[in-house]
């Protein structure tokens, strides 16, 4: 059994075969779970279906058959036609079926997918972000920030692991000191609702700097989160510095937020390629600083670890973790 996965973003289109409803014993680790993975460009291709095309075309040995396929969105995926919520790109199932000639398929969140990797990583997979012990039988929370800022979470079922989806980047950004007080009041002219997304993912850092820049009166051209990690490890621009330094505090205070909606004793993982791709401009200090500052609720948090996902094809390995039903 030949089994199409995809991890699709409003930036990459990641792709892999499997042969199967494949996952990895619980911590063992993720090596040989996929198979010719390969990441397009969302905004070469005028669709999916076209970027799957282009994918199986490029695959050795020519384009495999394939019985089923399970395909990671960045956006909600309860509608008929599914429409991406950072790219052009929509489709619905019959027509995605049909045009990779399947007899199964599921269409799940992305984050469901990353949340579903978690259990087959090993510790070689991730990085620990201050202390804290992770508990068995406790829910795990999963966030992260790329073109949208995802959110999901895992609970303990009867039968294993049960993936909680949602659309938890879409909550209402709280400000925590002056500065981001000052931050929401210059968004709330420009959007009527100002969400952590609106600031925690790669187009929420550009607007993050850039609205320092506008309180501060310091310029800054940059248009890309690119530009911001670029300036800052150039050192041409000390705006930069500091905004990567907000982002991280705003990161760890909405992974708190979650961890307290889940009740996450289990642990807090933070996925997505931005964060890892910040490197020593991603603090970890500053984020679990604002991970743990939630008052009375502070010494709850302390005792939960985080981690932030080294391994850039989680939501892949989710996708061929997830078993479809009959």
């Amino acid at each position: 059994m030949r089994r199409l996965v995809a991890d699709i973003g409003g930036t990459n289109a990641r792709f892999a075969v499997t042969a199967g409803p494949a996952a990895a014993a619980e911590g063992t680790g993720t090596a040989g779970l996929l198979a010719h993975s390969r990441s397009l460009r969302v905004r070469d291709y005028p669709g999916l279906a076209e970027a799957a095309a282009a994918y199986l075309a490029g695959h050795p040995g020519g384009p495999p058959t394939l019985d089923e396929a399970v395909i990671a969105v960045a956006t909600p995926v309860d509608a008929e036609v599914i429409r991406f919520t950072n790219s052009p790109w929509h489709f619905t199932r019959p027509e995605l079926q049909a045009a990779l000639g399947v007899e199964r398929l599921a269409v799940i969140n992305d984050f469901a997918a990353q949340a579903a990797a978690i259990p087959c990583l090993g510790s070689d997979d991730s990085l620990a972000l201050g202390a804290g012990e992770a508990l068995s039988g406790w829910p795990i929370a999963v966030i992260g920030p790329g073109t949208g800022l995802g959110a999901a979470g895992l609970v303990p079922g009867p039968d294993g692991w049960i993936v909680v989806a949602s659309e938890a980047g879409h909550v209402s950004f709280a400000p925590h000191d002056a500065l981001e007080i000052e931050i929401l009041h210059r968004l709330l002219t420009r959007f009527a609702h100002v969400s952590n997304e609106r600031l925690i993912s790669g187009p929420g850092l550009v607007t993050l700097t850039r609205t320092m820049a506008e309180i501060t009166g310091r310029p800054f051209s940059g248009e890309t989160p690119e530009d911001i990690s670029r300036a800052a490890e150039e050192g041409t621009s000390e705006l930069a510095i500091e905004a990567l330094g907000v982002f991280s505090g705003l990161l760890g205070g909405a992974a708190g937020d979650l961890a307290l909606a889940f009740g996450a004793k289990g642990g807090v993982y933070i996925c997505g390629g931005l964060c890892a791709g910040l490197g020593r401009f991603f603090d970890p200090v500053a984020f679990r600083a604002r991970f743990e500052a939630k008052g009375r609720l502070g010494g709850f948090l302390a005792s939960i670890p985080c981690r932030l996902v080294t391994t850039p094809e989680t939501g892949l390995i989710g996708a061929a973790a997830y078993r479809l039903r009959a």
